[in-house]
């Protein structure tokens, strides 16, 4: 069973899981909108597996019991992703919480599930870039989790260990089905589907087509290619001895850098309209209400240096990362 496997990142998990030959049941807000789901089952019908709809919501108990009955694992993916809201509470924290102890309730009401794998995030192990120096780390690992956010500061990354620290607790209360947990960095790399909305996409199209072209702040996140998510997401489920946490990272870099490396991947070519500079802090703070950035933020965020250690996800579960010049360059081209 696969919750959230129409967006971004779950559709990629949907073709590898296709590929391998499963049964796959997806869950769908709204089965009717074929439209939604369209690229899945043209997947489906060039691959060993089999794709199999169901209804089921987030927020509705009880809803996603029938399509756990039965299945060996469940992959839950489906959380909601956008920096722009009214009601941090209702629209990011509740739908996070609520439907990860909705769907391990379904797990272990199912009596069939063995082993959930949960996407979380990096916001989960971190809030704030300037925590690494507050709490006097060299790098942060799957040992850390994010003490920094709340429901008014970085609701987004609150919400994601809300429900991460939600579903271990869950783990902790029964012994049926084992919890694996992936924490991605920032995910980059070309969408299969052209209906997708994605914060990354998003982020992209701001950084080449001139949102972003007087300056941008020294903010420094971790990157991954989409489609080393999704593998991470098989290795996971599937190798016997996985557990616990597992953070994807590439590489850090921050937006300025990223910028630089598009440039060199498209010299002397000006139809991209790249930012002019990496603007300095004080600025920032002057300029950056536009962009929807907070003063806590850039005061915490803008500046600080980041390091994510991704050794567990090399060493355990064997995975092996794209290098972010050639993401960052199908991704270009899949935009244009």
């Amino acid at each position: 069973m696969l919750t959230g496997g129409t967006g971004y990142l779950g559709s990629y998990v949907a073709k590898e899981l296709l590929g391998k030959g499963y049964h796959l049941r997806l869950s769908l807000r709204d089965p009717n909108k074929i439209h939604k789901y369209k690229h899945l089952s043209e997947i489906a019908q060039n691959s060993p597996g089999t794709l199999e709809p169901f209804e089921a919501d987030l927020l509705k108990e009880g809803s996603f019991d029938q399509a756990a009955k039965g299945s060996d694992a469940i992959i839950h993916m489906a959380s909601p992703f956008s920096l722009k809201f009214k009601d941090p509470v209702k629209e990011l924290i509740e739908p996070a919480v609520k439907g990860t102890r909705n769907v391990l309730e379904a797990a272990k009401r199912s009596g069939t599930v063995k082993k959930v794998v949960l996407t979380s995030s990096v916001a989960a192990v971190h809030g704030d870039n300037i925590d690494m120096k507050e709490q006097g780390l060299a790098e942060f690992t799957e040992a850390h989790f994010n003490t920094s956010s709340s429901a008014r500061h970085q609701p987004y990354s609150y919400s994601k260990v809300m429900a991460e620290k939600e579903a271990w607790k869950m783990e902790r209360e029964q012994d049926q089905w084992k919890l694996v947990v992936i924490n991605p960095s920032f995910v980059m790399g070309p969408p299969l589907s052209p209906h997708t909305r994605s914060e990354s996409i998003q982020f992209l199209k701001d950084l080449i087509g001139g949102k972003l072209f007087l300056g941008v702040p020294h903010l420094e996140f971790g990157f991954v290619d989409v489609r080393d998510v999704a593998k991470a997401h098989l290795l996971a489920l599937e190798r016997e001895d996985s557990k616990g946490r597992y953070i994807l990272a590439e590489r850090v870099m921050s937006i300025w850098e990223l910028r630089q490396m598009i440039a060199k991947l498209y010299p002397g070519k000006f139809r991209f309209k790249l930012p002019l500079m990496e603007s300095p802090k004080f600025m920032i703070y002057l300029i950056g209400w536009a962009f929807g950035l907070t003063y806590p933020f850039i005061k915490r965020n803008v500046g600080y240096s980041i390091s994510l250690n991704n050794q567990r996800s090399l060493k355990e579960l064997g995975l092996t990362y794209t290098p972010m010049e050639k993401t960052i360059k199908e991704m270009v081209e899949a935009l244009v």
